[in-house]
């Protein structure tokens, strides 16, 4: 899930953008993320899911919950602004599968 989940957001996020986020990642994520296409591909979260879930060869509900999961990961992995710019480049449906930030 994981796998798929970061090469469908390679095809959706610019190819500067999907380098900057794999150099946050552990080396054996980064390779998912390292040969995004340019220019991104501009599709919304239910292809995004559609996508992920032939990848992955689940069900889409199946891929949803993965995707959620793939995304709140993210957010703790990476800096703040990176997981910012990350989603700045998304559709704010994508903000759903983020879990709020809470500020202490």
């Amino acid at each position: 899930m994981t796998r798929a989940t970061l090469q469908t957001l390679g095809e959706r996020i610019s190819g500067g953008e999907a380098r900057d986020l794999a150099a946050q990642l552990p080396k054996e994520l980064q390779q998912y993320l390292e040969s995004a296409p340019e220019p991104p591909e501009p599709f919304g979260l239910d292809e995004f899911i559609r996508r992920v879930s032939e990848r992955a060869g689940v069900a889409p509900d199946d891929a949803r919950d993965g995707v959620h999961a793939v995304i709140q990961t993210l957010q703790d992995a990476v800096t703040f602004g990176e997981f910012e710019d990350v989603m700045s480049q998304l559709p704010k449906e994508f903000g759903a599968l983020a879990k709020p930030n809470v500020i202490p």
